[in-house]
């Protein structure tokens, strides 16, 4: 039986696609030009912006009169349904950093909406953002303990566009999800928090809950984030996306 060869503007899709995955190119910084990838190829400029102009409809590039293609995110919401904030801070052009506080590979004592959402043990992820050094989010990440297997802190850079939790999940553990959703509001926030926030207790801050779910409905993982940053929501279609942690 005969296989037909790849199309080249897919060939030159998947390697470029192969790089960005592999950090070759950063958020924010800009792809060789299109006749520079043409030559490397070697394909026709045609061919070579058939490629990008799949990416940018992904998501990943971004399209720039006179700029070029931009990388815009490694983790976009088509393939997450939910936006990096490391990938986000990094567009702005700020510093994002990744604290890891601690890992409870199972937590003995998780909030009672985690024990409503997983029956069965759960591992507890805790970090602290910060944008250009300043404490940002308190992030606390539930997931089940089976889907998380040798978890440790090498598994957590602090600096650089590996430190997204979304780019952690799915690259190294290979989790999947499909859908999320949340709940934001307001709270006085509690001593622990504060303190790793740097703010008095009792500060008013935002609190965001978002779950994930994988294609069977069953949740994957729970964020509990306590923030002193605002939230940006980008819209897309008819879902809403906020950035997590």
């Amino acid at each position: 039986m005969n296989t037909r060869p790849a199309a080249k503007y897919q060939i030159v899709h998947d390697e470029l696609l192969r790089r960005l995955k592999a950090g070759m190119y950063s958020v924010g910084t800009r792809l060789p030009s299109e006749e520079a990838l043409a030559q490397s190829f070697g394909v026709s400029r045609v061919t070579t912006r058939r490629a990008l102009e799949i990416l940018v409809d992904a998501g990943y590039l971004i399209s720039r009169q006179g700029s070029g293609y931009l990388v815009n995110t490694l983790s976009p919401p088509e393939t997450t349904c939910l936006t990096s904030f490391t990938d986000m801070m990094l567009r702005e052009g700020r510093v994002p950093g990744a604290r890891l506080i601690e890992i409870r590979e199972q937590d003995p004592t998780p909030p009672a909406e985690v024990t409503a959402l997983f029956d069965e043990p759960v591992a507890l992820i805790r970090r602290l953002r910060t944008v250009d050094g300043v404490p940002k989010l308190l992030v606390n990440t539930w997931l089940p303990c089976r889907l998380v297997p040798g978890l440790s802190p090498d598994d957590f850079p602090e600096e650089g566009q590996d430190q997204s939790i979304l780019r952690i999940l799915t690259e190294r553990f290979h989790i999947d999800w499909g859908r999320a959703c949340e709940t934001v509001g307001s709270c006085a926030a509690p001593a622990d928090a504060a303190k790793w926030l740097g703010i008095k207790p009792d500060t008013p801050i935002l609190s965001q809950a978002c779950t994930a779910f994988d294609d069977d409905q069953k949740p994957v993982f729970f964020d509990q984030v306590y923030r002193v940053s605002p939230i940006t929501y980008n819209l897309v279609g008819s879902r809403r996306q906020a950035d997590p942690a």
